[in-house]
């Protein structure tokens, strides 16, 4: 470069000599021939290095695709990269032995001749089902772990599978699937132990609740007042058990497909407002303020709730909005809690606001997972099993709804509840048809009363205490009211003639 610079300076120093303030060009043809030898060095000097810096950034994209050949080839789950219109571009090792294809064989075709997805019930998926497909369509990234994938020997495999797009909507995607089959196997086998143990351990507890019941019944059982606190206790404990073992038996339902779905079109402004009312006794013991916006009970000018309608399993959302509102009374030591009901043409969403402990920001994530619990320092002393709010989601999910929080630490907590929801129009509808079919039912089923024979059942407390809804709360009166009933229908049962032996 700088001989270049030599060489110009050298031809075009005598090109310009001053003579009485005038420029005068002197030897044009060496100038111009300067200027062309000058032109020339620059091209062939950047020709040169651009020719340099082309061999290092081959040389290095080289390098680091070689890196990315061998990372892809080391990953143990299945990686298939595919292009636009949906045709296999690259297939790792890992991918070829978990469905069955060669590299050769999977290559240029249709993703979907290769990794064939059913869904549980084994039926092809449709556009909207085919998380591939909407990973294209949307260019968002999805995951799932539900369908089945058909390998080339037609073995079937259960798959975790995360599709990630590439580049601008619809330019390609990466598949990236793993096989879960035992995994899935052992969650099955956990499930029913589970809900065969927690069947079996339900039972016993039931009939404890219903005998301490019967203790604290003035008529059945005399006792000082420090026994009856005692007894009370343990009636508590009793309680908690048993909703232990009836959420462990509900999440086993979720989980293995056998949640029931029937649903009832309701307003959910006054489903919810029974809801809280029968908790309000809870929030009172502990001097909290229950405020359910939607039917203010003090409102000084006439009030006109709203009406939203859903058709939904109106169990599945009682026991949701329940649990978002014990829980909200069991972490807050003072203050309110506020639970509100908003809505657009498609959706409700309830919120339950709390001014409670709040959530560490690092336990956020977790929250929703099975079994966990935020641990620290104002939570430790307060009871729980850590399946509420994996319960809810679930049943959330069931439903066709969805849930999420937001929190503060030491602030409170916010948990929404998004339901779809119904026009009043088609509301009205549905109740008249269920009302069609519910008479329909009734004229089928016509049992003469002078000639149908019914077979006595044995009366137990066990029987009469499981009935009992879960989320309904009794006070001691209750209690003793229901135990006395109780006592006195077995002995009905013990005196009649059938029974007597």
């Amino acid at each position: 470069m700088i001989s270049i610079f030599i060489v110009i300076f050298y031809f075009w120093n005598p090109l310009i000599i001053s003579d009485t303030n005038k420029l005068i060009l002197i030897n044009l043809p060496t100038a111009i021939l300067a200027g062309i030898t000058a032109i020339i060095c620059l091209i062939s000097y950047f020709l040169l290095l651009n020719k340099k810096n082309n061999k290092t950034i081959h040389s290095e994209l080289s390098e680091v695709a070689n890196k990315s050949e061998v990372v892809i080839n080391a990953i143990g789950d299945g990686v298939v990269a595919i292009d636009n219109r949906g045709v296999i571009r690259l297939i790792n090792p890992a991918a070829q032995t978990i469905i069955g294809w060669s590299e050769k064989d999977a290559l240029s075709l249709n993703y979907k001749s290769v990794l064939k997805l059913t869904n549980q019930k084994d039926e092809e998926l449709d556009a909207n089902g085919d998380p591939i497909q909407q990973a294209l369509n949307n260019n968002q990234q999805i995951r799932t772990n539900n369908l089945i994938a058909t390998t080339n020997s037609g073995k079937k495999l259960m798959v975790s599978l995360v599709v990630s797009p590439i580049g601008e909507s619809g330019s390609g995607a990466i598949i990236v699937f793993h096989d879960i089959t035992k995994e899935k196997a052992e969650e099955r086998e956990q499930a029913e132990f589970i809900s065969t143990a927690s069947h079996e351990m339900r039972t016993p507890v039931a009939s404890i609740e219903g005998y301490i019941g019967l203790a604290l019944n003035p008529q059945t059982a005399q006792i000082d007042s420090r026994a009856r606190d005692f007894i009370m206790k343990a009636h508590a404990s009793a309680e908690h058990l048993g909703r232990l073992f009836q959420d462990l038996l509900d999440v086993s339902k979720s989980e293995d497909g056998r949640l029931s779905n029937n649903p009832k079109v309701v307003n959910i402004i006054t489903f919810v407002h029974d809801v809280v009312q029968g908790l309000k006794q809870k929030a009172n013991d502990k001097g909290l303020k229950l405020i359910y916006k939607p039917m203010p009970e003090n409102a000084t000018e006439k009030f006109l709730a709203p009406a939203y309608y859903i058709n939904l399993d109106n169990d599945h959302v009682r026991e949701i909005v329940n649990n978002l509102v014990e829980n909200a009374i069991k972490y807050t030591l003072f203050g309110d809690i506020t639970i509100d009901i908003d809505s657009d043409d498609e959706h409700v969403v309830i919120s339950v606001k709390d001014s409670g402990v709040g959530i560490p920001a690092e336990d956020m994530p977790h929250l929703f997972q099975k079994f966990y619990r935020v641990d620290n320092k104002d939570t430790r002393d307060i009871g729980g099993t850590g399946l509420g709010l994996y319960l809810s989601r679930r049943l959330a999910e069931a439903i066709g709804g969805r849930i999420w929080a937001e929190s503060v630490y030491t602030k409170g907590s916010t948990f929404f509840i998004e339901l779809p929801r119904i026009s009043s129009q088609e509301a009205s509808q549905l109740a008249e048809e269920e009302a069609i079919k519910t008479q329909q039912e009734a004229n089928q089923v016509k049992v003469p009363i002078a000639t149908a024979t019914v077979k006595e059942q044995p009366l137990s407390v066990v029987q009469q205490v499981s009935s009992v809804p879960r989320s309904q709360t009794l006070t001691r009166e209750q209690i003793a009211a229901y135990a006395a009933k109780q006592h006195t229908l077995a002995q009905q049962h013990a005196a009649s003639p059938e029974n007597r032996t």
